[in-house]
């Protein structure tokens, strides 16, 4: 399917975030090639009556000024240093960051100004800037995470249509860690009933470790509207003896009871004690020495 790249500026880069875990996104490209079944920003893309079904996806906004509008709010007298997550609402490390290189230059302008900085992605693309990440690290506080729902070959090509092999985003965070980034892995979404049977995710908590992985951690699927619509249709057609139970499972509710999640956040939980993995950080990277000032000889 083909995609078309808009080039547009932007009047703002960092934009403040209520309810989450961070205050602050940052995101260089609008809309996602990757076009994942269950992803979230469909409903987002809804609300905004911009496409969110088979269209999604195949028109990407190229914030081609956003490095230089992120200098200008990052060196405002009020700005606190605060955490920015990047790739909140679209990945940065899509296809287009080959040739834009847009996150690359954001991270050098997050480095410069000593910000903490949050990246989750789908892509290994990002080893290209492990530089930059370790320069970064040597500021504040920098964590990326790495998207691996699951490694069975069937699931990932149905729901993740464009995205790299989940077995290269593991060789993506070896790199990172071996490299003195921390680096995770967030099982997001489990599909239940498709993804959430035990074998499959002792095998991502196992190759995370393998990979040694700083953390891992697991969240299911959410559906409001626009997702719901997309995903259960793409159920209909991948796993149709599922959709019934789907139907019931989300019915009037974009979100499911922590009955039917803590189980499954406990059971990932116990498989990362099992295999050693508990918020371990990489190497520290230490910041380069002082040039050492040559005294002349009389």
């Amino acid at each position: 399917m083909a995609v078309e790249y808009r080039e547009q500026p932007c009047r703002s880069a960092l934009n403040a975030v209520r309810g989450m875990g961070f205050k602050w996104s940052l995101n260089p490209y609008m809309g996602c090639v990757h076009r994942c079944t269950f992803c979230y920003v469909r409903h987002f893309e809804q609300r905004a009556d911009r496409p969110f079904d088979d269209l999604y996806g195949t028109s990407i906004r190229v914030k081609i000024n956003v490095a230089d509008v992120l200098r200008r709010e990052l060196a405002r007298p009020s700005w606190k240093r605060e955490h920015v997550a990047i790739g909140a609402a679209t990945d940065p490390y899509q296809p287009a960051e080959g040739r834009y290189r847009l996150t690359r230059a954001c991270l050098h302008e997050l480095a410069a100004a000593s910000t903490p900085i949050r990246i989750i992605t789908r892509g290994p693309m990002i080893v290209r800037d492990l530089d930059v990440l370790q320069e970064a690290s040597r500021r504040a506080d920098v964590a990326v995470t790495f998207s691996i729902p699951t490694l069975d070959e069937e699931v990932w090509r149905r729901t993740e249509p464009s995205t790299a092999h989940p077995r290269q985003r593991l060789h993506a965070l070896k790199t990172l860690i071996d490299g003195g980034v921390r680096a995770t892995v967030g099982m997001a979404p489990i599909l239940p009933g498709i993804s959430d049977r035990p074998e499959q995710l002792a095998e991502v908590v196992r190759a995370a470790r393998e990979a040694g992985a700083c953390g891992v951690w697991a969240n299911v699927l959410f559906l409001r509207a626009g997702t719901r619509e997309h995903f259960l249709e793409s159920l209909a057609r991948d796993w149709p003896e599922e959709l019934e139970r789907y139907e019931e499972l989300y019915r009037d509710r974009a979100y499911l009871a922590a009955a039917d999640t803590k189980p499954l956040r406990a059971a990932v939980g116990e498989l990362a004690r099992r295999h050693g993995i508990r918020d371990r950080r990489p190497v520290k990277l230490a910041p380069p020495p002082e040039p050492e000032q040559l005294s002349l000889a009389v």
